[in-house]
């Protein structure tokens, strides 16, 4: 090999080697390295590699939540599943208490001979227990809850009571206020509910049917209460003079000691429990004096407080033979009914002193049927 051949590959190789150090834009010169950077792009940097950072501690915040909740849910799934068995297991030993309970009760009536129990309330019929299976869910504020128990002038709390025990208590009075019976205000308080005027008139005979009895009642405990009212009423009419001597004073005390012999009256009317005779002298009497005829009515206070019962006078025996009909003395219905106890003889009285003011306060038409 000469030696230019030699000098032409050794160029050539020469060529190849410095080819790939030169720069892209064809001028031949080589490309200088980066030597600086801008504040601008590592600030870029940093940012994004902070914020990427964050959304990692984000999504792992909102991983360890959720985890935190699913287990929550299931403990308080599991609590209550087990207070649910509890009370179920509460409920079954308080039924079973009471099965045993009221059989032993039974038995023992049964044993002594007493009457039967009667049958227990199903939890239907029983409101504490309807409360209680959530019937009535409505709940009040605890604040509100107070202001009401101390309107019912009820003590706002007890001890150791919790907010559903108060509610249950204030539900309790609410439901037994609404049960207790309105009481009139009248002379004699009663819980029937009175008639007006146009209604008291009562009929001539004392009728058969419920409904009409319960009516009959109300009517004659009506009537009383007006007469008793315009009693009231004219006495305080009176002159202070009259009201304070000896003989104002016995009228008022008369009025005050038969309005409060009426009294158990009432209450027999509240009841319905007016023995059968007595009622019907009592329609009898107040249906006269409701039509002004006094001396009419003033015959049947006779016959239903002293009765149709004979009054032997003198010799009823002779030897040792007895009078022809005797037995037929003191027999039936004949008996005076003011015989009876001593608050039906009081009673029976303050409808003759309430007679004998009626017909001073409604006078009769006819003179004739004024008592004497």
């Amino acid at each position: 090999m000469d030696f230019a051949s030699l000098m032409a590959k050794e160029i050539s190789k020469a060529k190849q080697a410095t080819t790939p150090a030169t720069s892209s834009s064809g001028d031949g010169k080589p490309a200088e390295e980066k030597k600086y950077v801008r504040r601008a792009e590592l600030e870029a940097a940093r940012l994004k590699q902070y914020q990427e950072e964050q959304e990692r501690l984000r999504r792992e915040r909102e991983e360890k939540a959720l985890q935190k909740r699913k287990l929550e849910e299931e403990e308080a799934e599991r609590k209550r599943q087990r207070e649910e068995k509890r009370r179920r297991l509460a409920e079954e030993s308080r039924k079973r208490r009471e099965a045993e309970e009221e059989a032993a009760e039974r038995e023992r009536r049964r044993r002594l001979g007493l009457p039967e129990l009667p049958p227990s309330r199903t939890p239907s019929e029983d409101p504490e227990k309807k409360q209680d299976s959530g019937e009535e869910v409505e709940d009040i504020p605890d604040d509100d809850l107070i202001a009401k128990l101390r309107g019912l002038g009820e003590p706002a709390k007890l001890f150791g009571e919790t907010h559903e025990a108060r509610l249950r208590r204030y539900r309790r009075l609410l439901r037994k206020s609404k049960e207790q019976k309105q009481v009139s205000k009248g002379p004699i308080p009663t819980t029937l509910e009175l008639v007006p005027e146009a209604e008291m008139k009562v009929p001539k005979k004392l009728p058969k049917e419920p409904e009409a009895r319960k009516f009959i009642y109300r009517q004659l405990a009506s009537f009383f209460t007006m007469v008793f009212e315009e009693w009231e009423i004219m006495l305080d009419k009176r002159d202070i003079a009259v009201k304070e001597s000896r003989q104002g004073r016995q009228a008022y005390n008369a009025m005050v000691q038969a309005r409060e012999s009426m009294k158990p009256l009432f209450a027999l009317f509240e009841r319905g429990d007016v023995e059968e005779a007595i009622l019907e002298g009592i329609v009898e009497i107040v249906h006269c004096a409701q039509e002004r005829r006094y001396v009419d009515a003033n015959d049947a206070y006779l016959r239903l407080s002293i009765g149709k019962a004979a009054w032997p006078i003198g010799v009823t025996m002779v030897g040792i033979h007895e009078r022809s009909a005797r037995e037929k003395l003191h027999k039936g219905d004949r008996t005076a009914h003011i015989m009876a106890d001593e608050i039906t003889r009081k009673y029976l009285q303050a409808i003759k002193r309430s007679l004998t003011f009626a017909q001073v306060r409604w006078p009769p038409d006819d003179q004739l049927q004024l008592m004497g």
